[in-house]
């Protein structure tokens, strides 16, 4: 698969003044652009004050110079260009319609992250990275119609960073979404990540996934528990991913004698308030 990175320095918009509209301009530009099949989009300068609206337009107005394109990634930086929760995204309301050959979109950033109406009959992957994902972006996926999805990934988040819904939101999701092949489940990154994963566990994907995540939030001894009760009813689930808990050492050693791939690397400590002894805990990724 030709691959192909766009991104900028310090210097590309710092003294060069470059922005999002000179990446598009760039991109289209390319005389590469035929051949690839997989375009990531890293920082497109000041990313934090300059979204990639530019980008997506110009991807749907030259639809036909991407008949080619499989796998779509916009926003892939770390934190020294951008914060996660800083990346000003996109509507891609009109991007569906423009690549119909897509089969993996890949969003980082959810800071004004529009989706539309969402009719895609190839993807088959697709994943959202934030540090919170916000309820109308939760509902149109809830809505999607998206026969051929293998793949879902979604970093729920925090309401500080733009989760502004409650497992309710979820619950809906699980229920009333219609992804037939679907065979990767991941719902991750929360700060609710114990009441989602009780909410997953009686989902009916459950019955149809190989692969479930329930990673990088913080999930306790209690969505251990009910994990344990679980999980021997699905035999068809071979693989979850934990990485990144709040559990404690007894947990994972039950989870782990679990006859399923289980992965519980990188156990967290919790803060605990010297003066109110209240407990905090936190996701992997919010700002």
């Amino acid at each position: 698969m030709k691959s192909k990175k766009y991104v900028y320095d310090w210097d590309d918009f710092n003294e060069n003044k470059k922005n999002a509209e000179t990446m598009a301009e760039e991109i289209i530009s390319d005389t590469e652009l035929p051949e690839l099949e997989e375009i990531i989009i890293g920082c497109w300068g000041e990313s934090w004050d300059n979204s990639a609206q530019s980008i997506v337009d110009s991807i749907v107005e030259n639809k036909d110079k991407f008949t080619n394109l499989k796998h779509l990634f916009i926003g892939d930086m770390d934190y020294e260009e951008c914060e996660v929760s800083w990346i000003e995204q996109a509507d891609y309301s009109k991007l569906w319609a423009a690549l119909p050959g897509l089969e993996k979109l890949t969003i980082k950033g959810s800071m004004n992250l529009e989706l539309g109406e969402i009719k895609h009959s190839n993807l088959k992957s697709f994943e959202i990275i934030c540090g919170g994902l916000g309820v109308s972006e939760i509902q149109s996926i809830a809505k999607a119609e998206l026969p051929e999805l293998r793949e879902l990934m979604l970093y729920i988040g925090v309401e500080d960073y733009g989760f502004d819904g409650d497992v309710s939101d979820i619950k809906d999701l699980l229920e009333k979404s219609d992804f037939p092949k679907l065979e990767s489940l991941g719902l991750m990154d929360s700060e609710i990540q114990d009441e989602i994963t009780e909410e997953v566990v009686k989902s009916k994907y459950m019955k149809q996934i190989s692969k479930l995540a329930l990673s990088n939030g913080t999930l306790t001894d209690k969505g251990g528990e009910i994990l344990l009760k679980e999980l021997p009813s699905f035999p068809n689930i071979k693989e979850v991913d934990l990485e990144y808990h709040y559990l404690s050492d007894k947990m994972m050693k039950r989870l782990e004698e679990l006859p399923i791939d289980i992965c519980v690397d990188d156990p967290q400590d919790e803060d605990v308030d010297e003066d109110d002894g209240e407990v905090y805990r936190y996701p992997m990724l919010t700002e």
